[in-house]
């Protein structure tokens, strides 16, 4: 087995050195790094990150707590969080959260990570105290839990709803229904909360008969749909809580024969991938998921190397893109009502 020693005599320096030069710290000139990681690599030296923990107390390694990766939002979440940890030098270990009960808290405080990312907790979740007993450095990624006093990093929930209502209304939709998240989820909740006070400030109340909600899931969105249509009158215009749940509303949309958006506007919530295929050329709000992971890797290294700073909180903006399901609600003859374009959407909103 090649070792850091083999290394030093091919590169002519000492094992201490080597050791310097393989993590880039300080103390190493270039011309000898390079000289190093030839070395190393003509011989097919791998640094023991055992060895390595040992050395410095850390193990490099981070655990991020993910819902099952086939709901679509979870991997558009997770990547750009994965390349960024990458990038500060740092492992992800993947800890599935399959909702059906809580994280266990063992392999989250066994020794084996130097840091946490948290993004499935519901609000009500005891996950981040008990990190914080134990002094693990974790942040809280696109949700939060009331009373943890932790590091987040968020999307503006509750402005991006009332955004969409006001599109909405702007549009000319006064028949406007809603499928909410789940009331558990710090993200359910503000959405749920902006979209009802804007609509209500704007003079269109919203109808119980308009509104479903569910799990962050395409079934919440079929179901949603079948019941809403067969409301007399139906909505003219859905905001749906995120975009999977408007993936499957638009499928059982296609599946029931009704026109979108001709006969139904619906908006969702997230920006992930699928949203601009040809398929669904959605209509939503845009959470920048790249820069939410690279602030979330960001803040934990930060914590990592300084467990006393103070709690922050960073609060990403929204903006509204449109695409292919919004219009304005039809006229008794079928027609639709005035121009295609809204008055408001001359304030910035992207319109790619």
């Amino acid at each position: 087995m090649v070792t850091s020693h083999d290394v030093a005599r091919l590169a002519g320096v000492s094992q201490p050195t080597v050791s310097r030069a393989l993590r880039d710290q300080k103390g190493v000139s270039m011309v000898t790094r390079v000289r190093i990681r030839e070395a190393a690599k003509a011989l097919g030296y791998v640094p023991s990150q055992i060895g390595r923990s040992l050395a410095t107390r850390t193990t490099g390694r981070v655990g991020v707590v993910s819902a099952e990766l086939c709901n679509p939002f979870y991997p558009a979440l997770i990547e750009p969080l994965h390349d960024a940890l990458a990038a500060l030098g740092y492992r992800m270990i993947l800890v599935t959260d399959r909702g059906d009960a809580e994280i266990e808290l063992e392999p989250l405080i066994d020794g084996s990570l130097d840091g946490v990312v948290l993004s499935t907790s519901e609000v009500g979740s005891s996950l981040p105290f008990e990190l914080a007993k134990r002094g693990l450095p974790h942040v809280m990624l696109n949700r939060t839990v009331d009373g943890a006093s932790t590091d987040e990093c968020v999307s503006d929930n509750v402005a991006g709803a009332e955004a969409v209502a006001d599109f909405l209304v702007d549009f000319g939709h006064t028949r406007i229904g809603a499928v909410f998240g789940p009331e558990a989820t710090s993200t359910g909740r503000e959405r749920t909360a902006g979209f009802r006070r804007r609509l209500a400030e704007r003079g269109v109340p919203l109808s119980p008969d308009y509104v479903r909600t569910g799990e962050f899931h395409q079934d919440t969105g079929r179901a949603a749909l079948d019941e809403l249509m067969a409301v007399k009158p139906p909505p003219t215009a859905l905001f749906c809580a995120n975009d999977v749940i408007a993936f499957g509303v638009c499928a059982a949309a296609a599946a029931a024969g009704v026109d979108i958006p001709a006969q139904l506007t619906v908006v969702g919530f997230d920006d992930i991938p699928m949203a601009s295929w040809e398929v669904f050329s959605l209509t939503t709000m845009r959470v920048d998921l790249s820069v939410m992971g690279q602030r979330t890797a960001t803040l934990l290294a930060e914590r990592i190397a300084d467990p006393e700073l103070p709690p922050r909180r960073v609060v990403l903006p929204v903006e509204l893109v449109l695409r292919s399901t919004h219009s304005r609600p039809q006229m008794p003859g079928g027609e639709l009502s005035g121009s295609t374009s809204p008055a408001s959407l001359s304030n910035g909103l992207d319109t790619a």
